[in-house]
């Protein structure tokens, strides 16, 4: 079934078949780890940290498009087809997309309407992908 919505997202042209790649799998998921870690310093500024958490969460559910062999072609279809990548429940995928949508208000506009618990959220979502992620490979 997973395979079923993802294979009609590549017929509405928002995903494409490629067969992932080894290396390039492995390498988004080190980049999401490490920055994930980095988002949990506390030490450093909010702005960053958030920053550090969506970059993760991105890499990571790339990591799971890229493995389960599709590319897309934005990032709120990256986040969106992880309830077929990865199984994730919507609640936490809907993280992902308010996490998305806060994140282009900050980038495009300027406006850096981020909370605290927005953060947290995130950083568990990108956790729970992690997790998952890992439960792959073994």
């Amino acid at each position: 079934m997973a395979h079923e919505n993802l294979d009609n997202l590549v017929k509405a042209r928002q995903l494409q078949h490629e067969a992932p790649v080894d290396d390039e799998v492995a390498n988004l998921i080190h980049s999401g780890l490490v920055r994930l870690a980095d988002a949990k310093i506390r030490s450093l500024g909010f702005a960053s940290r958030f920053d550090l958490a969506y970059n993760a969460a991105h890499a990571l559910s790339l990591a799971a498009m890229r493995f389960a062999g599709y590319r897309a072609n934005s990032r709120y279809i990256v986040f969106q087809c992880t309830q077929y990548t990865l199984d994730l429940e919507a609640e936490k995928w809907r993280i992902l997309e308010q996490a998305h949508r806060k994140r282009n208000v900050a980038e495009y506009e300027g406006d850096m309407q981020i909370d605290e618990q927005l953060l947290a959220a995130l950083i568990r979502v990108a956790d729970a992908i992690a997790e998952r992620l890992q439960d792959r490979a073994d």
